[in-house]
């Protein structure tokens, strides 16, 4: 690592937890103004093993570990999200109209439990302030995710429109795209996640865009219906599946409750892990899967990439264990990969269930 994370955590942990990501923001946007300065942070962190390079719809991945949607909700932070070593970029959640989210405080440490628990409500600039910062730096040197949203003010009968808008504007700028119908701080929004709608929503962007896209899902979703919402998105156009957001399981931190929203991080490994692995047994080899949701080490980025992960997501892994932890996680990706015999991510990927 560049520098003792554990002191600089200790730091950013006195202060509240929005505040010290606006700190964090404000320090990696500064960094991009200084490329000799991303250019020695990438030289130290990033991965350059090529067995982990992969090509997925499309699209080249340097490594598998990217950066999931809600850290860099406005587009502000990629150039060094991508000398942070990160294989690809997720931006948003972005919604057509900007909108402020859910009142403060809306996101709170759990710090016994290595975990988050946010209420932010898709708070963001807007699609079009997004896109246009996007459209500064495209195409760039990995893979950027757009992640698009309805506003909390469209009633959800009305919601196939805000994401039409989404698909539109973003579609010539973005890699990839992914409906997020699975946050949990936007009222109603998971009502969304049936067959039916579902199936609408991707034959109306397969009508606007030939782009991957890929639908990210709840963890609180029964199985079953996961597996057939995620098996209907796939038949209707989709690239993949992004497995799982947060959860609202509030028995997970006593007193969680009181404050809403969805928690990440430790709390949710296992939960996310056991979720993953049916939903894989199912559609692994038929379309790529994303596992996201509780990756705290290498370990567990290693279980979900043999359980059928093309590509692992992580978030709160990165509050708790600083700017080193994707190259940790890269890293080790590589030596298991070599210590169970394995000459390319290809050849793990989904190993434990081929």
């Amino acid at each position: 690592m560049i520098f003792d994370y554990s002191a600089l955590r200790n730091l950013l942990f006195k202060l509240p937890p929005e505040t010290a990501h606006s700190l964090a923001e404000l320090c990696l946007r500064g960094a991009a103004q200084t490329p000799f300065l991303l250019a020695a942070i990438a030289k130290r962190l990033a991965s350059r093993d090529p067995s982990l390079k992969q090509t997925l719809c499309g699209l080249t991945f340097n490594n598998p570990i990217g950066i999931a949607a809600g850290f860099d909700k406005n587009a502000t932070m990629i150039k060094p999200l991508a000398a942070l070593g990160f294989g690809f970029v997720e931006v948003g959640t972005l919604t057509p109209k900007p909108q402020l989210g859910a009142a403060k405080p809306r996101l709170w440490r759990h710090i016994e439990q290595k975990s988050l628990q946010n209420a932010m409500g898709f708070n963001n600039d807007g699609l079009e302030a997004a896109i246009r910062r996007v459209e500064k730096i495209a195409p760039f040197v990995i893979p950027i995710g757009v992640n698009l949203g309805k506003n909390k003010t469209t009633l959800n009968k009305e919601a196939i429109d805000d994401y039409r808008v989404g698909v539109a504007r973003a579609e010539a700028t973005a890699d990839y795209l992914v409906f997020n119908l699975s946050s949990p701080n936007t009222p109603d929004l998971r009502d969304l996640q049936n067959e039916s709608f579902v199936r609408e929503l991707f034959v109306m962007a397969r009508s606007i865009t030939q782009k991957p896209i890929f639908l990210k899902i709840a963890p609180d979703l029964p199985v079953g219906d996961a597996i057939k919402v995620s098996a209907g998105a796939i038949e209707s156009g989709a690239s993949g599946i992004i497995a799982a957001n947060t959860t609202n399981d509030y028995s997970r931190i006593e007193g969680s409750d009181k404050n809403g929203g969805g928690l990440s991080g430790a709390v949710l490994t296992d939960k996310s892990r056991e979720f993953f692995k049916p939903i894989a047994k199912e559609l692994f080899g038929k379309t790529t899967l994303i596992a996201s949701g509780g990756i705290m080490s290498v370990g567990e980025a290693w279980a979900r990439i043999k359980a059928g992960a093309s590509l692992a997501q992580i978030y709160t892994g990165l509050i708790y264990e600083g700017a080193g932890f994707v190259k940790t996680i890269n890293d080790g990706v590589s030596a298991a990969m070599k210590s169970e015999g394995f000459n390319s991510i290809g050849e793990a990927i989904g190993s434990d269930i081929r």
